[in-house]
């Protein structure tokens, strides 16, 4: 096999050929390690190379599971590998060795993928970019001026880049849908509690963090959350594991749907207009599939959801910070100045903020409920824009430093007083304001690649789906998928 050949095939159609004795893990290797060596140092999608640990691993007879062979890698946060370090995106976290696997890691292993490098991520994954100071930006192999979103860029871009088939990633905000979307790939984020944490914790951020994949094609996604759903045994609860594999549910068609559409957003009021005209063709595709597609009222109170999902996510960053402090002793020179402010705003807010806004979690659970009694999906944009530029929410020097000075002095209430938090708000989920609804309610949603814009771009459209419908998320990603192909565009880089 070359490298041409590599670059036209997913990883189910690799761990097929490694089954049948076609190819060997080790060719695939070298040829992902040979597009990685070509493209990385253009994206900056891989921080970490495992190369002699994929070498051995590719060497070794025990090398089995359903996707054995496929080369993968995983991101550099949440996604611990024994004997490598996990930074997080942080300065602080930089040198801090995993001592044993994650749990998700370890399911990866256990399919029979190839891990051979970690990849790119924001401080803590705290924004929808991947432009962290420690590692530099990752850029879209689709342009490289423009951003392949986060926390999960450096897998988004490497997936598809063709580096590899598929990548390692998290949501806690839309951090898998995002760089599906910037980058033309699948992206589930699935139900609360499906995927697994562990062994140190049993969930993230009260739930509203996920583990999983982005993908090329909705067969490689079903595969992958095939190997890796199930509870462990730090999870907080058991969520029921689908009957029917999901490599099974996807060869059923969904028929006669009733999906709403929406583009509005309070946070956004003015999305821009590739935006609407990806979430108008998309519903247009729906109906001539013969399924019943109105345009509807956002269910939720998007300005207030907003607000709650920050003010815990706020909390989370000073919690993150601390402990960061705690397990290697980093000072604030360590974290940028960003991760500062927000850190200082969650540490000065207290208890009772924070407990408001997981109190008010029930009522956007409610209006979601209301909405899927007489809709199954919710259609919305996944982005309000197409992907930004590299740099273009970079907080200006000035008010770096005046954040790092407040935050020294723990003035937090100056930096609320300031609106840092609506400026937040604004910059930060301006151009994301529709992926939160699923992290706080816990329901699954689905990016897929129905729409480029004129200058070349990907911009996917999401699809938010019932508690426990990942299935059905993936069954209609499927249909779409055999409807409106999309696995033989290549980006930019890659021709």
């Amino acid at each position: 096999m070359n490298l041409s050949e590599y670059l036209t095939l997913d990883a189910t159609a690799l761990a097929a050929l490694v089954a049948r004795r076609e190819v060997t893990a080790a060719e695939l290797l070298a040829l992902a390690q040979q597009r990685a060596d070509a493209v990385n140092p253009t994206l900056n999608a891989i921080v970490y190379r495992m190369d002699t640990t994929a070498t051995e691993r590719v060497g070794s007879s025990d090398l089995s599971g359903p996707l054995a062979g496929v080369p993968f890698l995983v991101k550099d946060l949440g996604q611990e590998y024994r004997g490598f370090p996990t930074s997080s995106g942080s300065r602080s976290l930089a040198t801090l060795v995993a001592a044993e696997h994650s749990t998700v890691v370890q399911r990866f292993l256990d399919a029979g993928l190839v891990i051979f490098g970690k990849t790119n991520t924001p401080e803590f994954g705290a924004k929808g970019i991947t432009e962290p100071e420690l590692w530099g930006p990752s850029h879209n192999p689709w342009n490289p001026d423009h951003t392949p979103g986060g926390s999960s860029g450096g897998s988004g871009a490497a997936v598809a880049a063709g580096i590899v088939p598929a990548a390692g990633a998290n949501d806690g905000g839309g951090s898998i849908r995002i760089p599906a979307a910037c980058n033309g790939l699948v992206g589930l984020k699935p139900t609360r509690g499906l995927t697994p944490f562990g062994p140190d914790t049993g969930e993230l951020l009260f739930g509203m963090a996920v583990q999983g994949a982005v993908t090329r094609t909705v067969r490689d996604a079903a595969a992958i959350y095939d190997a890796i759903v199930g509870p462990s045994p730090s999870s907080v609860y058991p969520t029921p594991v689908p009957a029917t594999p999901f490599t099974e549910q996807i060869a059923n068609r969904p028929r006669g749907l009733r999906i709403g559409f929406s583009t509005a957003s309070a946070i956004n009021p003015d999305p821009h207009a590739e935006a609407i005209t990806a979430v108008q063709n998309a519903a247009r595709l729906l109906e001539d599939m013969g399924h019943h597609v109105e345009e509807v009222t956002p269910p939720q109170d998007d300005a207030a959801l907003a607000k709650d999902f920050l003010t815990i996510w706020f909390a989370k960053v000073a919690d993150q910070v601390a402990e960061a402090k705690r397990l290697t002793g980093a000072t604030d020179s360590d974290f940028e100045a960003d991760t500062l402010a927000v850190a200082e705003i969650g540490r000065s807010a207290g208890v009772v903020p924070v407990f408001t806004a997981l109190n008010n979690v029930n009522n956007h659970v409610l209006a979601l409920e209301r909405f899927h009694q007489t809709h199954d999906f919710l259609l919305t944009p996944t982005l309000a824009t197409p992907p930004l530029r590299i740099g273009a929410t970079t907080t200006p020097a000035l008010l770096q430093r005046a954040s790092r000075i407040i935050a020294r002095v723990r003035g937090g209430s100056i930096l609320s007083r300031m609106g840092v938090l609506d400026d937040l708000i604004a910059e930060n989920l301006g151009w994301v304001p529709y992926t939160q609804l699923a992290n706080l309610t816990g329901r699954p949603a689905i990016s897929v690649p129905l729409h480029w814009t004129a200058y070349g771009l990907p911009l996917g459209v999401q699809f938010v789906g019932r508690l426990g419908a990942d299935g059905d998320l993936l069954t209609l990603a499927a249909a779409l998928e055999e409807a409106q192909p999309w696995f033989d565009r290549y980006a930019t880089i890659s021709l």
